[in-house]
């Protein structure tokens, strides 16, 4: 059984934290005192990391972190709520970073700030937005961002097969940071093809499952169905997640197959994806489909 691996926010941040505060807010003199728990009381999340720093100019201050796999227009409150309540615990000013891996769906727009108004009442909040997919992958080895290392295939000009070897040669080089070699796996799959990937790296979907960016993943699926009801949401949210990774990796699909898809039960869905992880042809997924489609007729004509 694979070993499970602490691979979110908290654990990616800690690597290297001086590195990476000096990195989202652009001072160089910042130092590292250490790495806050930001699990308040009411509010716990997996990918939020707070560190305690301090800089020549600035003197001592948080950064509050948060990372998400796509832009959520629910994120600005959040925000406002956990630089309130860092301050609030720690008695210090707080810097927040909200750091997007992957491009918003549509109509989904990236806000830098919280503004509300009620009864004449207001609130403000700024915070730092950092779009993974608009940064230099050649950065993180310029500035040696151990954090970023897993999502150099999704940075700017990451896709190479070059630059992700290199990345997974970094990893491999410290003990302490190669169990994030299954994250860089699924993200390299986004890019490359799966045999290069499997030439590169170890893959092990195992223990990607059982890290938060996993269920981030799936959490983005599920809640495209919630309006409709939690159990058909669910069957919703698992067919989108499944969609959205044979996109990733085989372009636009064709709609007869997206409707296939559609039709098939909850069951047969992670071997689907389990399938199309394992091959770079489209076809040998379509005659799958297409088999499974055939059984279903044969068995309900008996």
């Amino acid at each position: 059984m694979a070993k499970a691996a602490d691979i979110g926010s908290k654990r990616l941040i800690s690597l290297a934290s001086t590195a990476w505060a000096r990195w989202v807010t652009g001072d160089s003199t910042i130092e590292t005192s250490e790495v806050l728990s930001s699990d308040f009381q009411w509010v716990a999340r997996a990918n939020d990391a707070l560190i305690k720093v301090s800089s020549q100019q600035h003197g001592t201050f948080l950064v509050a972190n948060e990372i998400q796999f796509r832009p959520d227009e629910r994120m600005p409150k959040r925000v406002r709520v956990y630089a309130a309540l860092g301050e609030e615990r720690y008695d210090l000013p707080v810097v927040p970073i909200v750091v997007n891996i992957l491009p918003p769906s549509a109509n989904t727009q990236i806000a830098d700030s919280y503004n509300s108004e009620f009864m004449g009442f207001k609130a403000h909040q700024d915070f730092k937005v950092i779009n993974l997919w608009t940064v230099d992958a050649n950065l993180v080895f310029e500035q040696n961002l151990t954090t970023l290392l897993p999502f150099v295939p999704i940075l700017k000009g990451g896709e190479s097969e070059i630059l992700v070897s290199k990345a997974i040669l970094a990893l491999r080089a410290s003990k302490e940071i190669a169990e994030l070699e299954p994250l860089l796996a699924f993200f390299a799959s986004f890019v490359l093809d799966t045999e290069t990937v499997r030439k590169i790296m170890r893959w092990d979907m195992a223990i990607l499952r059982e890290s938060p960016w996993y269920n981030e993943i799936l959490q983005e699926g599920i809640e495209q169905g919630l309006e409709q009801g939690l159990e058909q949401g669910l069957e919703q949210g698992q067919t989108q997640m499944l969609l959205h990774v044979l996109r990733h990796r085989f372009g636009a699909l064709p709609p007869d197959l997206e409707t296939a898809i559609r039709k098939l039960p909850l069951a047969v869905l992670p071997r689907i994806a389990d399938i199309a992880l394992g091959t770079t042809s489209l076809e040998q997924l379509v005659n799958f489909i297409q088999s499974l489609s055939a059984a279903d007729k044969s068995n309900q004509s008996q």
